[in-house]
């Protein structure tokens, strides 16, 4: 199905709420038939929400306290003012603290765990690990290295820079995955520590740029897409630590 506009994050919370126009909203449910990825996060959108109005939605009911019935039709105003204000802001911090989770916890299965995360952390096992040839090309050469691998995947590849973080571009290289190629830059800090980016083409059909956090034995990884690209990072970091690079190496990329 062709639509309007990309299916994005928003308008799948957008439909929980029942905030979609009926065009829209049409678009999304087809959006989610054909993506039960996306169909399992609305799902529990929707759970989450049930479980907050049955915790909340009794206060609203409450009858005034005695104390406070100075004035009957006034304080009653008041305090289903503030019964109102304590349930959103609770709604709100329920509902952040839920979106953190999934959106950096969530492990996905299928194409993503097999042609991005799986090959991703594996590469950094493998390059990470070397001492005298970690990388194809280096970074002295940055300019050709991002030319060639541009070229060979067929899409302008860019090194995001990562100094003011405390690492700097070793260099990178061409990597087969599965069934294209892909690209990994790797950095290092001063104390050796190493983070590789592993950048693929996919027909992934997901237009949902949430991060996705994955832990593979030592190797921490945070994974999202980004229209046809998928990027994963991984390290033997602190998953906040990873988050933050992750969050830099985005807005960077956009």
């Amino acid at each position: 199905m062709t639509y309007r506009a990309p299916i994005t994050q928003s308008d799948l919370q957008a439909y929980c709420d029942g905030q979609l126009s009926p065009a829209r909203r049409r678009e999304v449910e087809q959006y989610l038939l054909d993506h039960p990825e996306a169909a399992e996060q609305v799902d529990d959108y929707q759970n989450l929400n049930d479980a907050i109005h049955e915790l909340y939605d009794p206060v609203l009911d409450e009858p005034v306290p005695a104390q406070l019935a100075i004035h009957p039709r006034r304080q009653k105003r008041r305090l289903v003012s503030v019964a109102a204000a304590a349930a959103w802001i609770g709604l709100g911090a329920m509902f952040g603290w839920y979106m953190h989770s999934t959106t950096v916890s969530m492990t996905q299965p299928g194409p993503l765990n097999l042609h991005l995360v799986q090959p991703a952390a594996f590469a950094h096992s493998i390059y990470t690990a070397e001492v005298k040839h970690p990388v194809e090309v280096p970074a002295n050469e940055q300019e050709h290295l991002l030319k060639w691998l541009s070229k060979r995947l067929h899409t302008e590849i860019t090194a995001p820079d990562l100094s003011a973080q405390g690492y700097y571009l070793v260099g990178g290289r061409l990597l087969p995955s599965t069934d294209r190629m892909a690209a990994q830059l790797m950095y290092e800090r001063n104390d050796g520590i190493r983070v590789t980016l592993y950048i693929r083409h996919g027909a992934w059909e997901n237009t949902l740029t949430a991060f996705q956090y994955d832990q593979r034995g030592k190797i921490a990884l945070f994974y999202w897409i980004d229209g046809p690209l998928g990027y994963a990072l991984a390290a033997q970091l602190s998953r906040n630590e990873l988050l933050k690079l992750s969050e830099t190496i985005y807005h960077q990329l956009n």
